[in-house]
């Protein structure tokens, strides 16, 4: 870029031409790395680079303050004040913003807001790469076909404001996912994984996991819908949870549209949600799930307000010992509903002091249980109950007295999260996983896998 290159330089620059009350801007330099494969061979690479700016001006009216916001990205030098000028102008022709709030301030900078980005490459994948060949030559060896990705991306965000924010925060978001076919591709099996840096990964464990569920899936059982006893492994825990924290805003539980509002009026904080001590958290310091320790909204929300950027976050507990703690809050939000400022922070964690892993508690089976791979289509039915259906994918096994004795049908579930909670009878060891049909907007979660005794398989699905 000319003139303009670094982006501490873009963050200043655009700062120094605002003409309005307020300023926030956000440069976001992204980097990703990629690997594909399938049939046991790479087949594609790729390593990307790109830059976003987002600007949000405000402007101080005798009504309330307005803001405007633009993104956009491949920002050159000459691009700057136009874009300032827009935003400028949009919130000149915006009606004061509800949430508005003053700009944040008073938050020590951070050491390394002028150094360069962080960025990431094809040597992420140095010892990975020769691990997955290793994996291919084992499938093949066992006549098991492996296709999938790697992806790495590293996000450098620099934040600064108009009343004297200068933030930093660098994000590596790492996803594998790998799935196994029989020859005849009549059998299919998934495993993911989250990771940071891509060297606590192990191709070869995941394909031989897969492998073994390929094996159970040689015999065929076929079962009608209904209520069964089901191990749900934290990846399909993620996914639900995941979608019950973007449903737990404050406003929206006080009036009264949400399955976190009290019947009669306010909200169920402080009630039992579970029997368990089941302990639902968030925290941007978690080991191996380090998130932004401040808050980076590029636009305001039900969760979220751009005058909230550089709010520094705290580990917050939203359910805790089996009791409804928190629910997310904007500073604007709190003061409407009286609760305690707590935005959403980017990870989630769930403890329920369990021990055993999931091999351990389908060994621990008695009678009949299902044991599922994953979820996915998951959509919301009922706000007020939190009632999500959704469809079970790449393997629904029978689990008779501890042993996996087959592959059973695909079924189509319906289930609230907050239902699951109050009926699990058994929580496993927390891990870390990946959610498969979030996975593209929430990677990091550590979750144990649940014993649900009486979970709703609501119809027989054809899904894969």
């Amino acid at each position: 870029m000319s003139r303009v290159s670094k982006p501490y330089e873009i963050v200043e620059r655009a700062l120094e031409l605002s003409t309005t009350d307020g300023l926030v801007v956000i440069a976001d330099e992204h980097s990703s790395a990629n690997l594909r494969w399938a049939g046991n061979a790479l087949t594609t690479n790729g390593v990307t680079r790109g830059r976003t700016l987002t600007v949000i001006a405000t402007v101080d009216g005798a009504e309330g303050t307005a803001s405007g916001v633009v993104s956009r990205s491949a920002v050159t030098a000459d691009d700057l004040e136009p874009l300032v000028r827009a935003a400028e102008a949009a919130a000149r022709g915006a009606g004061p913003a509800e949430d508005a709030q003053p700009l944040v301030s008073g938050v020590p900078s951070s050491p390394d807001f002028t150094d360069a980005p962080a960025e990431t490459g094809s040597e992420v994948f140095a010892d990975f790469a020769p691990a997955l060949g290793d994996a291919f030559a084992q499938a093949r060896s066992g006549g098991r076909q492996l296709y999938g990705f790697a992806n790495h991306e590293l996000t450098s965000t620099y934040l600064g404001t108009s009343t004297g924010l200068r933030l930093r925060h660098d994000q590596p978001t790492g996803t594998l996912e790998l799935n196994a076919k029989s020859p005849d591709r009549t059998r299919s099996a998934w495993a993911g994984r989250s990771t940071r840096d891509f060297k606590d990964v192990d191709p070869a464990a995941m394909d031989a996991e897969l492998a073994q569920r390929l094996g159970w899936a040689e015999r065929r059982i076929d079962l009608p819908a209904g209520r069964y006893e089901t191990l749900l492994p934290p990846t399909a825990v993620a996914d639900l949870l995941i979608y019950q924290l973007w449903s737990s805003a404050a406003r929206d539980a006080v009036e009264g549209r949400t399955v976190f509002s009290q019947p009669g009026g306010g909200t169920r904080l402080g009630e039992t949600l579970a029997p368990l001590p089941l302990t639902l958290r968030s925290d941007p310091h978690a080991p191996g799930l380090e998130s932004a320790p401040f808050v980076i909204a590029h636009s305001s929300g039900d969760s979220a307000s751009v005058f909230d950027n550089g709010l520094p976050l705290a580990p917050t507990d939203w359910i805790r010992d089996g009791k409804l703690e928190r629910l997310t809050t904007t500073r604007h939000s709190a003061a409407l509903t009286g609760l305690p400022v707590a935005p959403a922070i980017d990870n989630l964690v769930l403890d329920g002091g369990g021990e055993r892993s999931l091999e351990e508690m389908v060994a621990a089976t008695t009678g009949r249980a299902l044991l599922l791979t994953c979820l996915w289509y998951i959509r919301e039915v009922d706000p007020a109950t939190l009632l999500l259906t959704g469809l079970t994918r790449d393997g629904v096994y029978l689990v008779e007295d501890g042993q996996v004795v087959g592959e059973v049908n695909n079924f189509r579930f319906n289930e609230s999260p907050v239902d699951l909670l109050s009926r699990a009878s058994e929580a496993g060891r927390t891990e870390k996983t990946l959610p498969r049909e979030w996975g593209d907007w929430f990677t990091r979660a550590a979750m144990p896998a649940l014993r649900i005794p009486d979970f709703n398989m609501s119809s027989v699905s054809q899904g894969v």
